[in-house]
């Protein structure tokens, strides 16, 4: 088998570097790195993607052995069909493991062709640390690495205007590129740079926001041989993702101009305000996992692949995504639609197994956040309950009783909603249970039981639930 590189891949030419990515993660290269390289390929964007390690310990020196290259592998169902589709990925230039060789990464500032930083550094990543005390060694945070590589190309192009560049942060977190732009800025202030250097900031760099969409399962381990043989490669770092992709940004003109992926048909979107999307994602598609898990488990299901294609969960999940979801959205039918059809069929891709029972992870704050605003703006909107939302908040509660037709449910949950829950359920009385938990401010941060109507509904459902051990949906 063939060792991957550039020669025995016949890719020798390279584009000038544009991209600087923070993150060598499954993530990025399965999502950013590929949307970069179908942008080479269809457009005029002609830029290269340098990778920086932002932690001590990663994989930047696999990415050199293979000199960058890599194969993503795009499975799952459009239109109806399976798909599978191979990309071997070239724009990734080189990558740099700043911990190795502070120097080396601070001069990647000085390239005058760099336009964009991209990054994913996990939620946890954009925060300011005050035990970076300067930039002359190496900050541990990543804002304190981007600060001190920003001031070094101030410096080297003497705080030239059109020098600055479009940061655009992945990490999943509201408004991330305020976040980041407001960690540089507190760096700058905190190791006193040049007060003309966070001018320079404010003025010369545009910080984005995003939202990103792409399931990337990463590492295919359980058949890497067989793909490895396939491909006629001996490929370390394939990536396994998900057709679907959707990158929202909040950005002027010129950053849209700079990345023109509406050339190349890519599902990048560059908008005012990302709130309506990031709405809707949530509640959509993180909704519709969080309202199936618990109807599907008590089922006896265990996938979500298994629970869509169930008739009872399946319709359910459809009718409460359909009937109940997207009439408290405001993004138009069309959009709103076509957007659950594509969840719909990315729940049921057959080469993900996704497992409910680690969707239930920390379910009465993912409900809390998920569904419940759809339930109240449903409520506000109709002046009637949503049943299928409220069904499922009923068999969540039952879910929460760590036992179900004779088996244990593993929770996994704080140890105080552990707590609570284990208290309640020293009565099986569906109507005191209900209300405690409905009455219980700490997880939905208002009394339910105030709701009209929903209290006896939700009781209701337990009591079913409790006495038959199946689900009723309501039509």
């Amino acid at each position: 088998m063939r060792t991957l590189n550039r020669n025995t891949a016949g890719i020798l030419m390279k584009q000038p570097v544009k991209v600087l990515q923070f993150g060598e993660g499954n993530f990025l290269r399965g999502f950013v790195d590929w949307i970069i390289d179908v942008l080479n390929e269809k457009t005029d964007f002609n830029g290269s993607v340098h990778i920086v390690q932002p932690l001590e310990f990663g994989i930047v020196h696999m990415l050199e052995q293979q000199e960058g290259l890599y194969h993503v592998l795009l499975n799952g169902i459009q239109g109806g069909k399976e798909t599978q589709v191979t990309r071997l990925i070239s724009c990734v230039e080189g990558a740099t493991n700043p911990y190795k060789n502070y120097s080396a990464y601070l001069a990647l500032g000085e390239n005058p062709a760099l336009e964009f930083v991209i990054s994913n550094t996990t939620e946890a990543g954009i925060a300011f640390d005050d035990a970076d005390k300067d930039f002359t060694t190496i900050p541990s945070s990543f804002p304190g690495k981007l600060t001190a590589l920003l001031y070094r190309r101030y410096q080297h192009f003497n705080g030239a205007a059109d020098k600055g560049l479009n940061i655009i942060p992945c990490e999943l977190i509201e408004k991330n590129g305020e976040a980041l732009k407001a960690a540089v800025l507190q760096y700058a202030s905190y190791w006193q740079l040049p007060e003309a250097f966070a001018a320079w900031i404010e003025e010369h760099n545009t910080f984005c926001n995003t939202l990103v969409d792409r399931i990337v399962p990463g590492f295919p381990k359980d058949n890497i041989n067989e793909i490895q043989a396939e491909l006629g490669y001996e490929d370390n770092l394939v990536v396994k993702a998900e057709p679907f992709h959707l990158w929202v940004i909040e950005a002027p003109a010129k950053v849209q101009a700079a990345f023109p992926t509406a050339k190349a048909g890519l599902e990048v979107k560059f908008v005012e305000d990302l709130t309506p999307y990031r709405t809707r994602k949530v509640r959509i598609l993180n909704g519709a996992h969080t309202a199936l898990v618990p109807v599907a488990y008590l089922e006896g299901l265990r996938t979500v692949r298994e629970a869509v294609e169930d008739p009872k969960a399946g319709k359910f999940i459809r009718e409460a995504i359909f009937e109940e979801i997207i009439p408290t959205l405001d993004l138009s039918a069309e959009e709103l639609e076509q957007f659950a059809n594509d969840v719909i069929e990315r729940f049921q891709n057959p080469f993900i197994r996704h497992e409910l029972i680690s969707i239930a992870l920390n379910s009465i704050s993912k409900y809390k956040v998920r569904v419940l605003p759809s339930v109240l703006e449903y409520y506000n909107r109709q002046g009637t309950l949503p049943e299928r939302l409220l069904t499922s908040l009923a068999a969540l509660i039952l879910f929460y009783k760590g036992k179900y037709n004779g088996e244990t449910i593993p929770l996994n949950d704080t140890p105080e909603v552990l707590s609570f829950f284990e208290k309640v359920w020293q009565s099986e009385n569906a109507a005191e249970v209900t209300h405690a938990v409905l009455a219980n401010t700490d997880f939905w941060g208002t009394d339910l039981t105030r709701i009209e109507g929903l209290e006896p509904f939700v009781a209701q459902q337990l009591e079913l639930l409790q006495k038959a051990e199946n689900i009723e949906i309501s039509s």
